[in-house]
């Protein structure tokens, strides 16, 4: 017993960093690899679990232990592994929602408060500054909904021009068209007229002047 607890005492804690040491570096590979490719068979054993261990050495040789089929043990892992990461996911997305409605609260409640006060109410525990602040912003508010006013009447009035522009141009229009029909009108009644006359000479050609024909007794 007295041996024992002095070789332990000897030995000491093992330091979790890399053997630089090759050869040793690879013995304690190849006994530390076996040692847990049993306890993984153990654990497959005496607890009926699915045990899948894979173990690549560092020049890339592998060495793996399953205790049914170890690629269907890969697919299951990789099935668990997609749900848990949706899972993941669809928490930090309602996380990053519950925050942007609590800012979205907090910035509606602020903008309310501004607009009361802006209306004149809730001024009562303002200080001076909030007060010159607030008759800014009203000041600017006001230049704005001014210049916005004479940009409508000025909108308003160039449509007028043009409505009164085209109107006027319909009117010439109009008129040009009646003085033509009105033209058109009095050149078709003297050419009537000239007719009528030409007629009138004609007829008064054709009559006999002197005395009546005298027919003989029979």
């Amino acid at each position: 017993m007295q041996v024992k607890l002095i070789k332990k005492m000897v030995r000491g804690k093992v330091q979790m960093k890399r053997i630089e040491n090759a050869t040793s570096r690879q013995v304690t590979f190849s006994k530390r690899r076996n040692g847990l490719l049993k306890k993984a068979y153990e654990l497959s054993v005496l607890c009926d679990a699915e045990v899948a261990l894979i173990i690549f050495s560092q020049k890339g040789r592998l060495f793996e232990f399953s205790s049914s089929n170890m690629q269907k043990t890969i697919g299951r892992y990789l099935e668990h592994a997609k749900d848990r990461g949706t899972s993941i996911e669809v928490e930090q997305h309602m996380q990053h929602l519950k925050h942007e409605a609590a800012f979205m609260a907090k910035k509606i409640e602020l903008l309310e408060n501004a607009q009361r006060k802006l209306l004149g109410h809730n001024i009562g525990t303002c200080s001076m500054e909030e007060l010159q602040q607030i008759d800014n912003q009203l000041e600017r508010s006001l230049k704005n909904i001014r210049a916005r006013k004479l940009q409508l009447f000025k909108e308003e009035i160039e449509k007028l021009q043009a409505k009164e522009k085209f109107l006027l141009e319909e009117n010439a229009r109009l008129s040009d068209k009646c003085g033509m029909r009105g033209r058109h009108a009095a050149e078709k009644q003297k050419e009537i007229g000239r007719n009528n006359q030409s007629t009138r000479s004609e007829v008064v050609t054709e009559l006999f002047i002197g005395p009546p024909t005298i027919r003989n007794a029979s």
